[in-house]
């Protein structure tokens, strides 16, 4: 199987591993991400990736099953590929394929141009979370450090 040269360690910032998130609503949460992602990349604006990830949820939920979700959309000002990963306190409605509740989102940003490798990543993020165990380690995280820390570290242990 071909990997991708993108590596969650290269698209995540530890800033945007979010612990604990409060999230009431799926709207809630995406205008959450977005804002934590504009603040950390400034060149991109707020609106912008709150609409077009709602735009891709409109299309179908991006819930993938057992309390993963994986937004995600492209944006005309991003240059790069860009990652969140956040945990819910609590989980929400997510309209989910297997209708489950979703307490685990990894947001994907990705350039207007997007390729083919981005595709392979969305793939490579879907493969990682259907390890449950991993999934039980994350929802375990106290804080956003540790939280960093398992998803990279979890990488490197499947390489």
């Amino acid at each position: 199987m071909v990997h991708s040269s993108l590596s969650i360690e290269s698209i995540l910032a530890p800033e945007l591993a979010l612990c604990g998130v409060p999230g009431t609503s799926k709207k809630r949460i995406l205008e959450t991400i977005a804002e934590r992602v504009a603040q950390h990349y400034p060149e991109l604006e707020e609106n912008q990736i709150f609409n077009n990830l709602v735009a891709r949820e409109r299309l179908g939920s991006t819930g993938i099953g057992q309390g993963i979700a994986i937004p995600h959309c492209r944006l005309e000002d991003c240059k790069r590929v860009v990652g969140a990963l956040v945990t819910l306190d609590a989980p929400i409605n997510f309209d989910a394929i297997d209708s489950e509740p979703v307490d685990i989102l990894f947001v994907l940003l990705v350039p207007q141009n997007a390729t083919s490798e981005h595709l392979e990543l969305l793939s490579q993020l879907a493969e990682k979370f259907n390890d449950r165990s991993l999934c039980r380690r994350l929802r375990q995280c106290q804080d956003s450090g540790e939280l960093y820390d398992l998803i990279v570290a979890s990488e490197k242990a499947s390489q």
